[in-house]
């Protein structure tokens, strides 16, 4: 017998700086290379998309997009280990595709590890499509991994500017 976990209903809000070290905190949980908290500051100071999802007020993942020159770029998405598999990625993946439309992106990329199945399965299930590889981009515990490079391609609709972002 299986257990199913429930899906969960996140809040999606700005991440601020007073969320960073929490933030940090998920991401040492959930990588063996995480990024800093001097990363994720440096997100919020230049002005990309930072977001966080929560559930009864708790923080369970954040994602970060970049936008420029009609391209969107996920930079990081992450959901904590304990509530993994019960769809915060999927709110904070449909968030920052909405963003990238209300920006007028013409397409949305990403890069990820092979190594990585439940977060390729997800952007695949979102019409992410693979368009290339970088060679030993990652750090991996032995030697370096290639990233995927995934692509989806937005068709804007004409009042997605009339929406609000937030």
């Amino acid at each position: 017998m299986s257990a199913v976990l429930a899906r969960a209903r996140p809040t999606l809000r700005p991440m601020t700086e007073r969320d960073l070290s929490l933030v940090a905190s998920i991401e040492r949980k959930a990588y063996p290379f995480p990024w800093s908290a001097t990363i994720f500051r440096d997100c919020l100071r230049v002005g990309y998309s930072c977001w966080l999802a929560e559930v009864d007020g708790l923080v369970a993942g954040y994602a970060i997009l970049s936008v420029a020159s009609g391209e969107a770029h996920i930079l990081n998405l992450c959901v904590a280990p304990e509530w993994q598999g019960r769809g915060v990625g999927r709110a904070l993946l449909d968030r920052l595709v909405f963003l990238a439309r209300y920006h007028r992106a013409q397409g949305v990329f990403l890069e990820v590890r092979p190594s990585n199945v439940a977060a390729r399965r997800l952007y695949e299930r979102a019409g992410f499509l693979e368009v290339g590889r970088r060679p030993r981009y990652y750090p991996a515990d032995e030697d370096r991994e290639d990233a995927i490079i995934m692509s989806l391609s937005l068709g804007l609709s004409p009042d997605v500017a009339d929406l609000d972002p937030v």
